[in-house]
């Protein structure tokens, strides 16, 4: 079985150019905690998690090293929590969200896709086609397509 056999082609997305607001309300809204982050061509730019929010908004420090932007938890920042939290919403998605995606092509096969879920300890893979977002894959997806006839 192949990933396009599989996926979920309606994928809740952002664009790169929202802030934190847009991706909570929609972690809110649909009962999802990560989002893969697109261009205007609908390719794959960054992916923000429900992880990559509470980092910000637990204790941190922000500091430019070599020119990558890091964020370190630290334990004497002035702000507090609200204030954090209030902040992060007008934020740029890109500012927290992952750069590195790991995706799977569209006609990857479900043993890789589930070594891939399973040794990277993630919750969902975006599809690519081309380059192009095109499906997501669950962890619950595998699951479900890998027993159903056993069950």
């Amino acid at each position: 079985m192949q990933a396009h056999e599989i996926m979920n082609t309606q994928v809740i997305k952002v664009k790169e150019q929202d802030t934190v607001r847009s991706v909570i309300e929609k972690f809110i809204e649909h009962r999802i905690s990560g989002l893969p982050v697109v261009n205007d061509r609908n390719e794959i730019v960054g992916y923000i998690s429900d992880g990559d929010i509470l980092r910000y908004i637990g204790k941190h420090e922000d500091r430019v090293v070599d020119a990558f932007y890091y964020t370190f938890v630290i334990n004497g920042d002035d702000d507090d929590f609200e204030e954090r939290a209030r902040r992060l919403l007008d934020i740029s998605v890109l500012k927290i969200a992952k750069r590195k995606v790991f995706t799977v092509q569209w006609n990857e096969e479900m043993e890789n896709i589930a070594a891939s879920l399973g040794k990277k300890q993630i919750k969902k893979l975006p599809v690519e086609r081309n380059g192009v977002l095109v499906g997501i894959i669950s962890r619950g997806d595998v699951i479900r397509n890998s027993f159903k006839t056993f069950l």
